[in-house]
């Protein structure tokens, strides 16, 4: 057997987690059903301030079922959800699927350009958004298949006095706003007072397509990942199996992913409902409201992204925010900067825990092991029933040795079916049965991963492969700089050199020459930047991707 079959990584497995699995099948759509029979009254979610039980969610639940059962949505169809994390957001995605349905989760931050690929690309007939987004959204509707329209509201869901305050002061604010009167558009609430809740009964297969969960299209068109309920099931079980110190019913979750991407709807959206935990919405996951949220609501699982740590970290309420509730704080979607790992554990006594996925496996791959040894800088090893291995970059066929860099393959139950309608693509991407994450990386002795960059985001210099992430970590560390993101553009004779872009700290300014001379003392000559750019703030996915192509894009069109 070679290194990556032999499984390092088993032996450092926190006391108590199972190489492998013995899984239920367990549909999404049962996790609440569970959940509120075995605890109805228990809060399921709190959206500023409001709470609703599990017995009450899951009523509402029925009840939107059965309006998508009355408007002709059969097991098979597409419903397409643009919203932010609100308790309609939820409601709407398991009714969806409860009736055999297939979810897709849309960007409300998306051009509609964007929305209209995904929208008409997955078929969907009809479409929950925001009162905010409901003009256009009719608008648009011509040039898709959309049907119907439901709208909700920010206000629809309020605490005394909030509730009475809102119709006053919402669309000053920007909360809210007026939807044209137009065919086939229903009101949220509407619906769920006018509906009973007795869907129909619908016979869902476990290996049924549950979700087309489009990718962020950071390296091009967004491209639809088929999870079925056996993927999105069995990654929650896989984070269950994880994270076994924590109990049913114990914690308090901090819904601040966005539901809309994966990270967010499998670690916290769907995870809180299999635990029968309470869940903390937050809508606008700004380093502010985040920081609010901790202090009044006391969550004790925090998933968040590099970027609300970096936000936290630089807001001034961080010194005066009580973070001592949190037990379990974890970091994935982007590379996190280890700067930001330190800071945030000087500042809060907060360890982060560092991890990895992606849209094509639900997301979760690898985690440092929680209570378990852990490496900084390492996105952690394999969870149970993962398989994983480095092969070589240019054909991706040879195993390359233990240490060595090459591309990051993954096997598991949480890896997708496909990508919708797009057979080039799937057979690209999975090759017997193993998912290559177009990510360069390396393993260790012990079976850790350590990621070192996108395989298309590689610069090459000078007859050099130059990994971007090596000049953006160089730069995290100086004290002044708040973001770093590192790009090739064309050079005559190199091929390419290498420019970056810099987001300084509030207040701090500095110049291109004293950061290149940082860097000089911490990178190899041909790793150095021969331009700097300095930002007002960098152009990013809504989960803190910082999107490269877009950069590239720019500078392209310069030259």
């Amino acid at each position: 057997m070679t290194k990556y079959q032999e499984k390092p990584w088993l032996s450092c497995y926190a006391t108590g987690v199972k190489p492998e699995l013995d899984y239920q099948e367990t549909l999404i759509s049962e996790y609440l059903e569970i959940s509120a029979s075995k605890s109805p009254e228990s809060t399921a979610l709190t959206f500023q301030g409001y709470k609703i039980t599990f017995a009450k969610l899951l009523e509402m639940v029925n009840r939107f079922a059965t309006f998508l059962n009355d408007k002709g949505i059969k097991k098979g169809d597409s419903v397409s959800i643009l919203l932010p994390n609100t308790i309609p957001c939820v409601a709407a995605y398991y009714a969806v699927l409860k009736i055999g349905g297939i979810v897709v989760m849309n960007n409300p931050l998306y051009t509609d350009k964007e929305l209209k690929h995904q929208f008409n690309d997955s078929g969907s007939k009809i479409l929950i958004t925001l009162d905010l987004l409901a003009n256009r959204m009719i608008d648009l509707r011509p040039e898709t298949s959309i049907k119907e329209i439901v709208v909700t509201s920010i206000g629809d869901y309020l605490p005394f006095p909030k509730n009475l305050l809102f119709p006053l002061v919402g669309k000053k604010k920007g909360l809210a706003a007026s939807v044209k009167t137009a065919d086939d558009v229903y009101r949220w609430k509407e619906v769920i007072s006018n509906y009973s809740p007795n869907p129909s009964e619908v016979s869902v297969d476990f290996n049924d397509v549950a979700m087309y969960q489009y990718t962020g299209g950071t390296t091009g068109v967004s491209k639809g990942v088929m999870l079925t309920h056996s993927n999105l099931s069995k990654q929650v079980q896989q984070v269950l199996g994880w994270f076994n110190d924590f109990n049913s019913g114990k914690e308090v979750m901090l819904g601040a992913l966005p539901f809309f991407h994966i990270f967010g709807l499998s670690t916290s959206m769907n995870f809180a409902i299999c635990m029968g935990w309470e869940n903390v919405l937050v809508p606008k996951p700004q380093p502010g409201p985040l920081l609010e949220t901790m202090q009044k609501f006391k969550p004790s699982f925090a998933p968040l992204v590099p970027t609300m740590y970096v936000g936290m970290l630089n807001h001034p309420d961080i010194d005066k925010t009580d973070l001592s509730c949190i037990k379990g704080c974890f970091s994935g979607s982007a590379p996190l900067p280890l700067e930001v790992i330190k800071e945030f554990e000087e500042k809060t006594g907060v360890i982060i825990s560092e991890g990895f996925g992606m849209t094509e496996s639900c997301p979760v791959t690898h985690v440092n092991p929680f209570g378990g040894k852990w490496k900084v800088g390492s996105i952690g090893i394999p969870i149970s029933d993962t398989e994983s291995k480095i092969v070589d970059i240019d054909t991706g066929n040879e195993e390359v040795p233990v240490g060595e860099i090459g591309e990051l393959c993954v096997k598991g139950p949480q890896v997708m079916k496909g990508y919708y309608n797009n057979p080039g693509a799937t057979a690209e991407t999975l090759r017997d049965g193993w998912l290559y994450t177009g990510d360069i990386a390396r393993m260790d002795e012990e079976g850790y991963f350590f990621i070192v960059d996108r395989k298309k985001d590689m610069i090459l210099s000078g007859g050099y492969n130059v990994y971007p992430r090596d000049i953006d970590e160089a730069l995290y560390e100086h004290p002044l700089v708040q973001e770093a993101c590192a790009i090739g553009v064309p050079h005559e004779t190199r091929g390419e050199s290498i420019k970056v872009f810099v987001v300084m700290k509030e207040g701090k300014t500095t110049t291109s020459e004293e950061l290149i001379k940082y860097c000089s003392e911490k990178l190899a000559k041909y790793k150095l930047p021969t331009e700097i750019e300095f930002r007002d703030e960098l152009p990013k996915t809504n989960v803190g991707k910082i999107l490269r192509k877009d950069l590239r894009a720019e500078e392209k069109q310069k030259r």
